[in-house]
């Protein structure tokens, strides 16, 4: 199992580029079940949920190869519509395999995910919404049946609250119904948008990306289509965060500022200074001290719940009382339990964490619960007294591409080892 050692106290310099998005790699992953004809994807990150989809969509018939971060998905014939327990339990977004399936063969078994250490994120909208589209759903052993032998009828959908991944499956099973889908409570995010640009490539007819209506014209047939994928705005807010908390002076290239815009006024709000430093590209750097800011999580375009983590590590040193409230997920505050080993002043108060700073952080043998948990972690290292170590990084491998070496090359002191 790796682990990274970190010695703090580093301020960061340098350019750091953004990858592509894995949360928006995952779902065009699964539109490629959509067609038989080969689907070219563009700056795939190469991290352990892409492989992860990659040997579902393998097992489920299709043709995949990646190099270089370029993926080519042919998906000639559906050998077996399914997605087995053995994959989806070690990645939640397997379930969006259900729409893609459900939609070209009328048929699909996919495993009931597992719990999650961050909370429940149930798929019973998912199928509530398959099933106004005309599948029969049942339950069995473990797995979702989902039948539609007749197929797909579009129709209205109205989501009860916000949720992303259904969004996204939904919207696959939608493109090829007969008639006229709306999504209604339809998720906002730019991973969201980016699907449907892909899906419209293949020839589907979505009017209302980005928005909370959705309208979908399904048609009969999709054909095989090329995309380059957005970049990951989570990876991009973690490092413009980490060059604040070290007083650092880092350019955060490649990346989307239009999708950040919540985080980069936190921050201005904070006293780090954010500036356009070329397309594509934000500067940040901290001229003085971080002030104290309360945020609350919500959904697109609000404060993400993915960067929640990594802003406590930075409001433990920020001068003040900052209260973060976690609305997206009932369980996400387990990193804080392992900041404040390393020395921080948070108190829980069920959803809420009252963060009181600045506060110096000591080195510590510490352990990631979770994927952005991780990334918290690493943050907080970066500006602790000492070694800090932290445990279990196969949680950040599945969504941060080889993180400790672009944060070597601008100066962290962070390594990799094997124990």
């Amino acid at each position: 199992m790796d682990q990274f050692v970190i010695e703090g106290g580093v301020r960061l310099e340098g350019e750091i580029p953004v990858s592509g998005a894995k949360n928006a790699a995952l779902p065009v992953m699964a539109a490629c079940l959509l067609t038989p004809e080969p689907v070219i994807l563009h700056r795939i990150p190469e991290v352990r949920d892409i492989r992860t989809m990659a040997r579902l969509l393998e097992h489920i018939g299709a043709r995949v190869e990646f190099r270089n971060g370029t993926l080519r998905v042919e998906a000639a014939e559906i050998g077996q519509p399914e997605a087995p327990y053995e994959l989806v339990k070690t990645m939640r977004a397997s379930s969006l395999v259900l729409g893609p399936l459900l939609a070209r063969t009328g048929r699909a078994r996919v495993s009931l995910p597992g719990g999650c250490a961050i909370g429940a994120r149930p798929i019973n909208l998912h199928l509530q919404a398959m099933e106004r589209l005309g599948a029969r759903i049942r339950q069995e052993h473990g797995y979702i049946i989902a039948e539609a032998p007749q197929g797909l009828r579009g129709t209205l959908i109205t989501f009860d609250r916000i949720t992303v991944t259904g969004t996204e499956d939904v919207l696959m099973a939608a493109v090829l119904a007969e008639g006229e889908t709306v999504l209604e409570n339809a998720a906002r995010e730019p991973e969201v948008a980016d699907l449907a640009e892909l899906l419209s490539k293949m020839g589907a007819q979505i009017e209302g990306a980005g928005t909370s209506t959705m309208r979908v014209r399904g048609v009969a047939r999709l054909q095989g289509a090329e995309h380059t994928i957005i970049p990951d705005r989570i990876e991009a807010g973690t490092f413009l965060i980490a060059g604040a908390i070290t007083g650092g002076d880092l350019l955060v290239t490649q990346c989307r500022p239009d999708h950040l815009t919540a985080l980069i006024s936190k921050l201005l709000q904070m006293g780090a200074e954010i500036t356009e430093g070329g397309p594509g590209a934000l500067r940040v750097r901290r001229p003085g001290r971080l002030y104290a800011a309360d945020v609350t999580t919500e959904e697109y375009p609000g404060f993400a719940t993915d960067l929640q983590a990594q802003y406590m590590a930075l409001a433990t040193q920020a001068e003040g009382v900052s209260l973060i409230t976690e609305t997206i997920f009932e369980n996400r505050f387990m990193h804080a339990l392992e900041l404040m080993r390393m020395g921080a002043d948070i108190r829980l108060e069920g959803r809420r964490a009252i963060v009181t700073g600045p506060r110096e952080l000591t080195g510590a043998a510490v352990i990631a619960s979770d994927l952005r948990a991780s990334a918290s972690l690493v943050l907080a290292g970066l500006v602790a007294r000492g070694e800090t170590i932290v445990d279990r990084v196969y949680h950040i491998d599945r969504g941060y591409e080889r993180i400790e070496e672009k944060l070597s090359r601008v100066g962290a002191r962070i390594r990799r080892i094997s124990v």
